[in-house]
């Protein structure tokens, strides 16, 4: 397989084998009008497989999506073919508007115009709870 080095652009590298559309979806790349490049299984020495994606665009990235789905991600950022920075995302400490809360008794459930606002409370286990009703979202961080 032959994928073409990114001009000008950013690499999202060390995504868990699987999540590469999850990544996809949440930063609306189908939106962009550039090349994308989305490579699953990829053979790891330090994971095993993995998923990359490379956007051959210059975007701004949710940091705080990918450290959510995963925060073992790094993001090189390209120039004129050079890595120029890389970032590891973290557990962001606040999400808004990524999930939804899943209490039918939530604000969030009964007016249409309130953002899902969700704060860790566990950093080890990844998880969230609501800020309204106090809730976890039905889907975890494994």
């Amino acid at each position: 397989m032959n994928i073409d080095s990114i001009r000008n652009g950013l690499v999202i590298d060390h995504i868990k084998s699987g999540k590469a559309m999850e990544i996809y979806h949440y930063l609306n790349l189908d939106s962009l009008d550039c090349q994308i490049a989305i490579i699953k299984n990829a053979t790891s020495k330090r994971m095993g497989k993995k998923d990359i994606i490379k956007i051959d665009a210059e975007i701004s990235v949710d940091v705080d999506v990918l450290g959510y789905i995963d925060p073992n991600i790094t993001v090189n950022f390209i120039e004129n073919g050079v890595k120029v920075k890389k970032l590891h995302p973290e557990l962001p400490v606040q999400i808004t508007d990524i999930i939804k809360c899943s209490n039918p008794r939530c604000i969030t459930s009964i007016e249409q115009d309130i953002h899902h606002i969700f704060k860790l409370s566990d950093k080890e286990k990844g998880i969230y709870r609501c800020i309204y009703c106090d809730s976890t979202p039905k889907v975890t961080k494994e």
